[in-house]
């Protein structure tokens, strides 16, 4: 006897038999009155539109304001081509300030020709998981490639470099863990924190006694602990103390985990970070993050570490397990970047040469520069949000692209410019845009 020969009346039996309780005579779950009759008069109509969502009411302020004042919206601006130390806006050509092209890379023919390739071997997909569906030698040959340059056993590639800290931190700590971050960490570990349930305690930018303090105060509390920095810090340009960070997590029995999103090819000789930087073997830090979409010219991030690691998140990180690989063009498009950057440290020395030479210049004329260390991201802090609006538009009409970093992105004191160095920019550009910023 199948299920549909059933008569109504055993078919509810059968089902109340399966929920353990009884059913109404249509045969679905009797639902509470509430369920059954919501009055949509007693539903806030803001509830039910986007439009009166809080968050979207609130970032129209500061829209509504700019308009007032005839301010050009300086977000999602089209440009035309390849955006290095030039860009191309409305058919108009920009020395620009608002790219993480460090190397010039992104664009390079070399690269071109090696996305290119992979299309035709591979196509534009890897079309699924790489856990279920297999992966492409290009893929390993990344991974392998970025655990060379670290010194490590292995390395793992993400399709996202947000999600790449995400779901690192969420897979490999959990609620009776501990992590502890610089104040000016980025968003993308926050969110992981959050969503690992560790308690999450923060130190004061750059502050190692503040630091070696926290840990001395509360590790014993938890079973792992987490110090997350990142090598190069993205709103200021300056970078941690990683000898002593090594250290502290030495004595307190922690993981240090560095975020190399703006460091790789711009810190070190070669280009390899800060541990190149430093002089530190990549085996001393536990977790190396790091993105594709920067130096090396794709899109993604990736781990490097042991190969436990490596293999836990394999097996483990939602962020990897339940998502496509990264696009084969895209690999091969950051294997070719790294060998170039590998193979013409110049582009390097160039980058530090500009970036050195820029903080000098707007220092000597004023200009708040922060704790920018020069070596390719130079805040101009303006101390409001709308003075570095005002500012932005100023450049832009003199043919500069910078863009502006403004509240809540940042305090309203400490808004400003961000400018982002690139190899490729000439000093007689870096003297018009200084000379540019004096006269407005």
């Amino acid at each position: 006897m199948t299920y549909s020969s059933l008569g109504l009346k055993a078919k509810q039996q059968l089902i109340e038999r399966f929920l353990g309780k009884k059913v109404g005579a249509g045969g679905a779950t009797p639902q509470p009155a509430a369920s059954r009759s919501v009055h949509r008069a007693n539903v806030p109509e803001a509830f039910t539109r986007f439009d009166r969502h809080p968050n979207y009411e609130r970032m129209l302020v500061p829209k509504a304001a700019a308009d007032r004042l005839g301010l050009r919206n300086p977000f999602f601006i089209a440009h035309d081509g390849v955006a290095g130390a030039l860009t191309r806006i409305a058919g108009r050509e920009f020395i620009n300030f608002s790219s993480y092209n460090y190397l010039g890379l992104a664009g390079h023919p070399a690269v071109n020709k090696a996305a290119k390739e992979a299309i035709d071997r591979y196509g534009t997909s890897a079309s699924a998981s790489r856990l279920v569906a297999g992966e492409r030698p290009i893929h390993r040959e990344l991974e392998e490639a970025l655990a060379e340059l670290y010194g490590v056993e292995d390395a793992i590639v993400f399709v996202s470099g947000h999600a790449t800290n995400v779901f690192t931190i969420a897979t490999l700590f959990g609620p009776r863990d501990l992590v502890v971050h610089d104040s000016l960490i980025h968003n993308s570990v926050l969110e992981g924190i959050k969503l690992s349930g560790a308690t999450r305690r923060s130190f004061p930018h750059n502050d190692m006694t503040a630091l070696d303090g926290i840990l001395t105060e509360i590790r014993h509390q938890f079973e792992r602990a987490l110090i997350v920095v990142e090598g190069h810090y993205s709103m200021d340009g300056d970078i941690p103390d990683l000898p002593a960070l090594i250290d502290i997590k030495r004595r307190h029995g922690c993981f240090l985990m560095v975020d190399e999103a703006h460091a790789l090819g711009v810190l070190g000789a070669t280009g390899k970070g800060v541990h190149e930087h430093f002089g530190i073997a990549g085996k001393d830090v536990d977790i190396w993050m790091g993105t594709l979409s920067k130096t090396l010219a794709g899109c993604g991030g990736y781990i490097a570490g042991e190969r436990a690691l490596v293999e836990l998140l394999k097996y483990s990180a939602p962020g990897f397990v339940y998502s496509v690989g990264i696009s084969p063009p895209l690999a091969a498009a950051s294997l070719a970047a790294l060998k170039l950057m590998r193979k013409e440290p110049e582009r390097v020395a160039r980058l530090q040469e500009n970036g050195k030479r820029f903080l000098q210049l707007a220092k000597e004329a004023g200009i708040n520069t922060g704790s920018s260390q020069g070596f390719a991201i130079v805040p101009a802090i303006t101390g409001s949000s709308l003075k570095a609006a005002k500012l932005s538009n100023r450049l832009f009409e003199r043919g500069i692209n910078v863009q502006p970093i403004i509240y809540p992105a940042v305090e309203e004191k400490a808004a400003r410019l961000r400018f982002f160095l690139n190899s490729q920019h000439t000093e007689q550009q870096l003297e018009f845009v200084l000379d540019a910023i004096e006269r407005t």
